[in-house]
């Protein structure tokens, strides 16, 4: 279980990380971008952010692709940012829960028609 520190420091770097990828990022790739969480932890070393790229499968890629070259961009920002002794080592991770969601809604609406 994640302390109450790293669940604040999640909660901030989701918000930076926001505000980074609108404000900041140029790279053409990384567009329709949301970041659903940034899960820290308990030492504060590793983060995970969970995103969601609107697109195709190509785009997706191509998207994370950006991402992941400017990693370090973001990663020095958000430490000017939030002001830590320490960045936390950042991570991209498709979140895939609104598609998990989605589908079992559609399953729910098939069987409710069988009824």
């Amino acid at each position: 279980m994640a302390s109450n520190r790293a669940v604040r420091v999640g909660e901030q770097m989701k918000k930076e990380l926001s505000d980074i990828l609108i404000r900041e990022i140029k790279d053409p790739r990384v567009r329709f971008v949301t970041i659903t969480g940034v899960d820290v932890t308990g030492d504060l070393q590793q983060a995970t952010a969970y995103i969601t790229i609107l697109g195709e499968a190509e785009e997706q890629k191509a998207t994370l692709a950006g991402l992941e070259k400017a990693k370090g961009f973001i990663r020095s920002e958000i430490g000017k940012r939030i002001r830590l002794r320490k960045t936390p080592e950042l991570t991209f991770a498709i979140d895939e829960s609104i598609q998990y969601g989605n589908h079992i809604e559609s399953l729910l609406r098939e069987v409710k028609k069988e009824d």
